[in-house]
């Protein structure tokens, strides 16, 4: 495949153009669905047959009923949406092929809910696949993470590959909602080589990356801070600021020290708090997040945070809560199958450079079906896919060069007969 097939391009693009965010993947399921159909497979869990239902993070309280309500009015009928109930999304596609090996392709699907680009310049806006909304935007390439998936799955249907491919359309990433609740499925268990994908990465099209590393265990938090309010002008002594408990533990969460063991980080992305100018504020909160290189670092910066808080809220006499949310650990490719992804890429047409070995700098719930796998005997790799895109990942501008999803087809594909070959 020297060319990406027009109707992968056709699928990402109507991807593209109907954006959902974690957890209300509706339309993009039905669309995988039909795609799974079209192919044929021995067997496809959907929903909570896919996922371990009560391992889900990030579920939202109120926004469902709207998502399938929009899912509907674009063409998705209504029995595929009850299998999806809740905003129980994904699906897992498994092909038998033998007694081989079995090999496990992980795709993330959801979008980000961020505003996409209305720029005339913009390549969705002048080839007609932006949004058909301004609440979600494809931003970090999940569209093509999904095409790529339907690709494989195509091209190992019509392969002699020998053993079982469990292809793994994963929702919830960018909330690290979902690969939680994937591992905790069971589906994993009896897998022997998983490659996780991404696309991008700052690398560009025709660069294979055989086994991403770096990628920080994650946990997002949420801070309360709870005061008196007075007046602030007649009785500015009555009162116990929120705020400057807030602001307080702001300060000095930038402050932990870093640690010797490797990478930390943190982040107060969302602050706020009080009422009005003249109001002793007597309520705040801090919405952030903890990494570390090592799960074990996440876990150093968890307590730190949480001594921090406390700390600044009695401090100025408040009260401080902090529930943790969202978490994702570390992990690490295993050498032998980074080398045999590595290797087969030196192999695949369109491929104009390859590393073995690159950074993330960020985080990834792959790392929780990765772990699994290696847990229970398997081997695990986080592939990356380059792809030349105009704006940076998660920016307005961001898009993909179709051309990787058809390289990115290919070197998977030829990865996993590999796989075959070698475990046979």
């Amino acid at each position: 495949m020297t060319e990406t097939p027009e109707h992968l391009k056709r699928l990402r693009r109507d991807l593209h153009r109907h954006p959902e965010p974690a957890w209300r993947e509706f339309y993009t399921t039905a669309r995988i669905l039909e795609e799974i159909e079209r192919i044929g497979v021995d067997e496809v869990f959907v929903g909570p047959d896919a996922l371990a239902t009560n391992a889900r993070a990030g579920v939202p309280d109120d926004d469902l009923a709207r998502w399938r309500e929009r899912a509907s009015e674009a063409g998705v009928d209504e029995a595929t949406l009850d299998r999806l109930d809740g905003g129980q999304t994904g699906a897992i596609a498994v092909l038998k092929r033998g007694d081989g090996p079995t090999v496990g392709l992980r795709v993330d699907i959801d979008a980000l809910p961020r505003t996409e680009s209305s720029d005339p310049d913009h390549r969705p806006v002048a080839e007609g696949f932006r949004p058909e909304h301004d609440d979600a935007m494809h931003a970090c390439g999940h569209d093509a993470h999904a095409t790529i998936g339907v690709g494989v799955l195509e091209a190992i249907a019509d392969s002699d590959f020998e053993g079982t491919l469990k292809l793994i359309f994963q929702p919830a990433e960018e909330v690290i909602g979902g690969g939680h609740a994937i591992a905790e499925s069971g589906h994993l268990d009896d897998i022997d080589a998983l490659l996780a994908i991404h696309i991008g990465l700052d690398y560009p099209t025709g660069e294979i990356v055989a086994g991403i590393e770096g990628m920080f265990a994650v946990s997002n938090f949420r801070a309360e801070f709870a005061g008196e309010s007075a007046h602030a002008g007649g009785h500015p002594d009555h009162g116990h600021n929120a705020v400057q408990a807030m602001t307080t533990a702001v300060g000095n969460l930038y402050a932990i020290p870093r640690h010797t063991d490797g990478a930390t980080r943190i982040n107060a992305g969302d602050v706020g708090g009080g009422s009005a100018s003249n109001v002793i504020p007597e309520s705040a909160y801090i919405d952030g997040e903890v990494r570390g290189g090592t799960t074990e670092l996440r876990e150093y910066m968890r307590e730190r945070a949480e001594t921090v808080i406390g700390a600044a809220a009695e401090m100025h006499d408040c009260e401080a809560s902090v529930e943790w949310g969202a978490q994702a650990p570390s992990a690490d490719p295993d050498p032998e199958l980074r080398r045999l992804v590595y290797d087969v890429a030196g192999t695949v047409d369109g491929v104009a450079s390859r590393r073995e070995r690159g950074e993330l700098g960020g985080s990834e719930d792959a790392t929780y079906l990765m772990r699994r796998v290696q847990e229970h005997g398997g081997q695990a790799t986080f592939v990356g896919i380059g792809t030349d895109h105009p704006g940076g990942h998660h920016t307005a501008t961001f898009d993909v060069d179709e051309t990787s999803i058809g390289i990115g087809v290919d070197v998977l594909t030829d990865a996993i007969l590999a796989i075959g070959e070698q475990k046979a």
